[in-house]
């Protein structure tokens, strides 16, 4: 659609990896399944919404989780739809604790949709593919469960403000893809977002 994509978990991961003081505060949260605490992924998306290349819009890929994070979001930026992918748990922890990642380029993998053409490598760079910690079934467990409590209410939120929208995210990557742009045309949000000087 040629709108940023911004996730907070990968730049929640790069702050990791690069050591910085956020990513070393992150970093226990991440590992055991749960919600990095609001004050940090706000820190962090707030450096970032006021890059040049976020002016003309983005999208949030895992934010905001938490009616918190949804209050402090609105005070940093209008948003034109939420979009809630939805999918049976049973489907979404086959697929989350299947997926691999290359360390070097970043491709994603899924051992059952996805799978590399060499058992755990990488088809770009032959890297060892590797499951984030986050994958593991039993941090998985945890973020559904801290999602029913944390997250879900969310919908309400939204649906109360008239941004909401539900897709079917049980089908394949392309079907999924046609639903949304079903939802949101191409350009239509950057045709709604004003330039704003690269300030959110």
């Amino acid at each position: 659609m040629g709108i940023l994509h911004l996730s907070t978990g990968d730049l929640l991961r790069s702050a990791v990896a690069e050591g910085s003081e956020l990513g070393r505060a992150a970093d226990g949260h991440m590992r055991s399944g749960g919600l990095v605490p609001d004050e940090l992924v706000l820190g962090i998306l707030r450096e970032r919404l006021v890059r040049r290349d976020a002016a003309t819009g983005f999208i949030l890929d895992g934010f905001p989780r938490t009616l918190d994070q949804a209050r402090a979001l609105e005070r940093l930026t209008p948003l034109d739809v939420v979009v809630s992918f939805e999918i049976p748990s049973a489907v979404l922890l086959e697929r989350l604790t299947g997926r691999r990642m290359c360390p070097k380029c970043g491709s994603l993998y899924n051992l059952t949709s996805r799978p590399p053409k060499e058992a755990g490598r990488c088809d770009q760079d032959g890297a060892e593919l590797l499951q984030r910690a986050d994958d593991r079934p039993e941090a998985v467990e945890v973020r559904l469960r801290v999602y029913a409590e944390r997250t879900a209410p969310l919908l309400e939120y939204y649906g109360a403000r008239g941004l909401l929208a539900h897709l079917d995210a049980s089908g394949s990557p392309a079907e999924v893809a046609t639903r949304l742009r079903q939802i949101v045309p191409a350009g239509h949000l950057s045709e709604r977002i004003p330039d704003t000087g690269g300030q959110p």
